[in-house]
Formats: C-alpha cells, structure tokens, sequence
C-alpha cells in the first residue's frame, strides 16, 4: 500500500540506468576527487592510496567486500599493505568527521533538515563479525544468532544521507 503522498500526481518511475564506459570513467575522476579532499587525513601517500583502492573496491560488484576480495579486485592492490592500511594506519579521525559534516551540509544542508535513527538486525552464521551473538533478531521476531545495526541517516529536500554505527 503506498503512502498518500505517493498517490496520483505524486507517482514516479524507478530511474532506469544505462552506464556507458565513459560514465564510468567520469565516476571514477568524481570519486578521486571525493578521495583528494581528505588527503590531509593520512601521513603518507601510501595511505592515501590505499583509501582510495578501498572505496573503490566498497563501489565495485564483489560480493564479499572485505580487504581481501577488494585488494585482489582493484589495480595494483596488495593484500597485505591493505590489511596493514586498516588495521595500522593512523588516520585523523576527527579531521575526516569534520570534512565529511561539511560536504554533507553543502550538498544536503536544510533548516528543515531531520536526523533518522533506525535499528535493525541481520540474521549471521557464525560468529565472526562485530557484534554478533544470540539476541533478540527484530527482522525474525525472535532470539537467534544475529548482528544489530543502528543507521543514522539525515534527511533533507535536498536527498538523504546515511552512516552505520554497528551496536
């Protein structure tokens, strides 16, 4: 059932995509840009570098988008640097939150923007994730082996933004 204001002049169609090479490419200069812009984030190029192969890989189609399916998958990726990138390197954590906020404003920034929180569960196989254990699974309605997510999003008319703070 949809919602009333999604009612008659308010339908609208699922945008159809047809990405050529090309699109892909300019992705790929927006997305190193995005990277550039926290450059200052990290002490080393190396570093640098690894962030970018990284969010490259969490855009690519892996299934597992762990370090290393995403090293093996992008150009000149090392599983074992990258590894050593997530779990050694020191990045500027605040600094990245602050330039992160900022971008967020300038492209969605609203007086009548709103904060979303929403938790959910994932139902897991094992125990191998963060946070996963016997609890209540509010997907299932039960108490399962399970992972609980807490999604903060932040809406405006200009779009919506989303982060994921596992719990």
């Amino acid at each position: 059932m949809l919602p009333a204001l999604r009612k008659d002049e308010h339908l609208y169609l699922v945008p159809k995509f047809d990405l050529k090479k090309s699109d892909i490419k300019g992705f790929t200069n927006e997305l190193r840009g995005f990277h550039e812009q926290f450059s200052d984030c990290f002490q080393r190029s190396e570093s640098r570098e690894h962030f970018f192969k990284y969010m490259s890989g969490q855009f690519s189609d892996l299934e597992r988008k762990s370090i290393e399916p995403i090293a093996l998958a992008v150009t000149d990726g090392n599983v074992r640097a990258m590894q050593r990138f997530v779990s050694d390197t020191l990045w500027d954590d605040d600094n990245m939150i602050i330039k992160y906020r900022y971008l967020a404003n300038d492209d969605l920034g609203s007086s009548n923007g709103a904060i979303i929180f929403d938790e959910t569960s994932f139902v897991k196989k094992g125990d191998d994730s963060v946070g996963v254990g016997r609890q209540y699974c509010g997907t299932i309605g039960k108490v399962d082996n399970c992972q609980v997510g807490v999604f903060a999003a932040y809406a405006s008319e200009n779009g919506v933004d989303f982060q994921i703070i596992l719990t």
